[in-house]
């Protein structure tokens, strides 16, 4: 799947599954969100979840930090490029991102916003990096949201503590394109 029609289902479908287990992956299946971000597996089981994904018809992206047995270098993205299905790859790391972008996987770099200096981490990571998407965590902070939106070109996900639809609304309303999110209820409203 290209990058282009990638953003236009994050557009969309703004709700986007994260999946954290087995139970969160059979639930998923279960449910009519077209994107899933797998947030769990090792090398092992890894091209058997995201098989099981892609038979179900979803799009799938890895946080490819979170996988066990994978290092934090480049070589891993090779890996899940060779041996998955994955239509693209979550990290929080430079080099994977640029490393998916080089081998045409849809890139999502996730930024933990805690302070004042995140904010020009952003700026300089996503110029330098150019993510296909930005993740920011915790999506529950409208204000922030917006000021991020409006100072970066590359479209924006709400994820992280997204609960109900006061939740959706608000991060959608600030500017993200979509929001992710591990709570099951959210998937489904």
């Amino acid at each position: 799947m290209k990058q282009q029609e990638i953003l236009e289902q994050f557009e969309d479908c703004p709700v986007v599954a994260a999946i954290k287990d087995e139970q969160g992956l059979k639930q998923c299946l279960e449910s009519e969100i077209g994107i899933v971000f797998v947030l769990y597996g090792d090398i092992c089981n890894i091209g058997d979840i995201v098989e099981r994904l892609k038979k179900g018809g979803k799009t799938v992206l890895v946080h490819i930090d979170l996988i066990g047995g994978l290092s934090s270098r480049e070589v891993a993205v090779d890996f899940l490029k060779n041996t998955t299905e994955a239509d693209g790859v979550i990290s929080t790391k430079p080099g994977i991102i640029k490393q998916a972008r080089e081998l045409g996987l849809f890139a999502v770099m996730r930024f933990f916003v805690i302070d004042s200096i995140a904010f020009e981490s952003i700026r300089r990571q996503t110029e330098s990096v150019h993510p296909d998407m930005i993740e920011v965590l915790p999506g529950v902070m409208p204000k922030i949201i917006a000021k991020i939106c409006t100072h970066s070109r590359t479209p924006v996900i709400a994820g992280g503590l997204i609960a109900d639809k006061e939740d959706i609304v608000a991060a959608l309303s600030a500017g993200a394109v979509s929001i992710s999110t591990t709570n099951q209820k959210v998937w489904f409203m």
